[in-house]
């Protein structure tokens, strides 16, 4: 692809004179850029990132993709349509932005179709009901949204211009799953059951979204001493709790917490079953295999218009043969 191009520069040996000097232009809030000198650790994690975010929008467009024909309107439809498309291009944003590392896009997808590759464990839930698009949007996307506008300043230059445009679409699904949640939560006492049971579902995953508590992250203390991640997977939760709490209140809604209150302005929550979080990230959640399987038959079934670009790109550059 053509972003590989842009690392034809070899990256020197991760001396320690090296690592300092990197160092430097991190803490002074200097971007990173293709071309520039970074040490090897600091690529690999921004590639194992960057690939599992791309992963994770590609498998995020399956849960919601099976409720477009069955939106109860026409405007609801053409708004979820809308999203799933959104999705789709988050994933070719951040596939072109792991290709300025200098991996290619066919070995990333090739490590998720094989199941070599981790994407985030939220999207191996069924989505059972019409509120479960809701609770997505609402819930799902408002994590991403604290997990992600961090990001926008991320120390890596393509990163973090490619999540500024992922933060603004990000938002309006957000809204949009808001919305259809107070419209249940406003309708009949069975469509306010039903968000309710959405929120059930969603809760303890949505929380399990920003990765382990600290002290088991292997890569917190650097992610964040490189200035790719500005606040811990532990910040990020609780700020999302505190943001979301009180959303969920004025829906009327109950949190299936019991140990959820409120102490000096934060909200307190109960233990995340970190069982069931490493059970699901290694492949046995309800709808992991469903999920890989449907993203490999959508691969092999596209082959034929992969195949067909590349033989119209060769017709138009003289000289270049069709892989």
């Amino acid at each position: 692809m053509y972003s590989q191009a842009l690392n034809t520069a070899s990256t020197p040996a991760d001396t320690s004179e090296v690592a300092t000097r990197f160092q430097i232009r991190i803490d002074a809030e200097e971007r990173i850029e293709p071309n520039d000198a970074m040490p090897d650790a600091y690529r690999r994690t921004l590639i194992r990132q960057i690939s599992q975010h791309a992963h994770s929008e590609l498998i995020g467009m399956l849960p919601e993709g099976n409720w477009i024909t069955r939106a109860p309107s026409l405007r609801r439809k053409a708004a979820l349509l809308a999203k799933v498309q959104d999705e789709g291009g988050h994933g070719l944003y951040l596939y072109a932005a792991a290709e300025t590392l200098g991996v290619s896009r066919e070995e990333l997808v090739d490590q998720l179709l094989t199941g070599r590759a981790k994407y985030s464990t939220i999207f191996n839930y069924p989505t059972l009901t019409w509120a479960d698009i809701g609770a997505i949007g609402w819930l799902v996307d408002g994590a991403a949204i604290m997990n992600q506008i961090p990001l926008c300043r991320c120390s890596y230059g393509p990163y973090a211009r490619a999540m500024i445009r992922i933060c603004k679409e990000e938002s309006f699904h957000q809204r949009q799953g808001y919305e259809i949640m107070l419209t249940l939560c406003r309708g009949t006492d069975e469509q306010k059951a039903m968000a309710q049971d959405a929120l059930n579902r969603w809760w303890w995953p949505c929380l399990m979204m920003f990765g382990p508590p600290d002290r088991q992250s292997p890569h917190t203390d650097s992610s964040t001493r490189w200035k790719i991640k500005r606040f811990t997977n532990d910040a990020l939760r609780q700020k999302f709790v505190d943001a979301t709490v009180p959303q969920g209140l004025h829906l009327g809604l109950r949190f299936p917490d019991p140990e959820l209150r409120c102490e000096d302005g934060h909200w307190v929550f109960g233990t995340i079953d970190w069982d069931e979080f490493r059970r699901v990230l290694a492949g046995d959640g309800p709808c992991n295999r469903e999920r890989l399987a449907a993203r490999r038959k959508a691969h092999d079934d596209g082959a034929w218009v992969r195949e067909a670009a590349q033989v119209w790109a060769a017709k138009q550059t003289p000289g270049r043969k069709a892989a």
